[in-house]
């Protein structure tokens, strides 16, 4: 096989990897609250080293800023105001756990130090 022949392989090889990842959802593009970041339709993995606001869709959740108020090895604390009447939501959960914002759901998937990995994802009700 000449160089040229295994060249063209690999370029095929990589080019149908990604088309099948791309079809399977695993790296999906981003269009979907292009401008907002990536957490807006309430749907991503996120880490975060320090406090910090996320924005998400105020219509879908009721409040357009997610907070991250305090991060340590053994709790995630959030809080969020609501658009509407102006009321304080907040909870804290540990590693593993999860918090419930309206209907938006979040999972501490892992925290250490003063970083935490999350993965925000909406629910129903």
């Amino acid at each position: 096989m000449s160089t040229d022949t295994r060249r063209r392989f690999a370029a095929t090889a990589v080019t149908l990897t990604m088309a099948g990842a791309l079809g399977c959802g695993l790296m999906a593009p981003v269009a979907q609250g292009a401008g907002h970041g990536s957490c807006y339709d309430g749907r991503c993995d996120i880490t975060v080293s320090k406090p910090q606001t996320i924005k998400v869709d105020s219509r879908k959740f009721g409040f357009g800023k997610l907070k991250v108020t305090h991060i340590s090895s053994r709790s995630v604390k959030f809080s969020a105001t609501t658009t509407g009447g102006g009321a304080h939501l907040s909870g804290s959960t540990g590693p593993g756990g999860t918090v419930k914002l309206n209907n938006l759901k979040i999972w501490v998937k892992s925290a250490s130090g003063h970083k935490a990995k999350l993965a925000l994802f909406p629910t129903r009700y």
